[in-house]
């Protein structure tokens, strides 16, 4: 595994620094990229990782990545986990910008990384056998909910992108996996989408047991990509045991139900 190099994106936070951690602790090369530098080099100097600042909303900022990886050596894999959700508004009431940009970050961010990564993964395949992406949607992308519906459009689109990416790479040795969790208490995403409310966005896990953390989703991504060359998990749907469904969320202590 030495010798197998992933690029990982989001990985200044949440589930992305997470999945740096986890394939750094399976023998992985891995490059971490985000747009926060000082983060990335706290990250480095943790996991040994290679870090690049990148937005990944800019085009021209990606070009000039995909340059310094094919630079810097051969390209195993792909880590998708960059994205994220800004606010919480009814359609008819959506802030425009916000819809903007969760469109640019989860959707034609991808299409940006899958455009410019993809000859240095073929060229690994062609060598090795095998190369690999991986992609992190949501839950969210396959349930509707209100006050979700600009989230939900985006990672609905991403996710529609990473099948059809599949299809369009049948006959070739590259994996497509999509990873699509469910809620996943990190320290930013409900933040972030909340504008910065800390008390609002600790009350959306109240009396939650156990949701998924960061850690979690980063083990089943190193999973993935730690399957036999042939096997493909086309998507993982994850969630916690109190989350038996998108709407269906169970506060307070899981019990046994008994017959009284």
């Amino acid at each position: 595994m030495a010798n197998r190099r992933a690029v990982v994106t989001g990985a200044s936070s949440g589930i992305g620094a997470a999945t740096v951690r986890a394939l750094r602790g399976r023998g992985w090369d891995v490059v971490g990229v985000a747009r926060r530098e000082e983060r990335l080099r706290a990250l480095a100097a943790e996991t040994g990782a290679s870090v690049i600042a990148c937005d990944l909303t800019d085009g021209a900022a990606v070009s000039a990545l995909v340059g310094e990886l094919e630079r810097s050596g051969p390209l195993h894999a792909l880590v998708q986990v960059a994205g994220g959700a800004r606010g919480t508004d009814r359609v008819e009431d959506a802030a425009i910008d916000d819809w903007q940009w969760m469109f640019d970050a989860n959707v034609l961010a991808t299409q940006r990384l899958v455009a410019g990564l993809l000859p240095l993964l073929r060229a690994t395949a062609e060598v090795d056998g095998h190369a690999d992406t991986v992609f992190v949607t949501s839950t969210a992308a396959q349930t509707a909910y209100p006050g979700g519906a600009g989230y939900n459009a985006a990672k609905a689109a991403e996710g529609m992108l990473v099948r059809a990416l599949r299809q369009e790479l049948n006959g070739e040795p590259i994996r497509v996996v999509e990873v699509a969790p469910g809620m996943v208490h990190t320290e930013e995403f409900t933040l972030n989408r909340l504008g910065g409310d800390a008390v609002a966005a600790e009350a959306v896990y109240a009396g939650v047991e156990a949701p998924l953390l960061a850690d979690d989703v980063a083990d089943v991504i190193a999973y993935a990509l730690g399957a036999p060359a042939h096997v493909n998990l086309d998507l993982i749907t994850m969630r916690p045991v109190a989350q038996s469904a998108q709407h269906l969320l169970a506060r307070g202590p899981l019990r046994v139900r008994t017959a009284e």
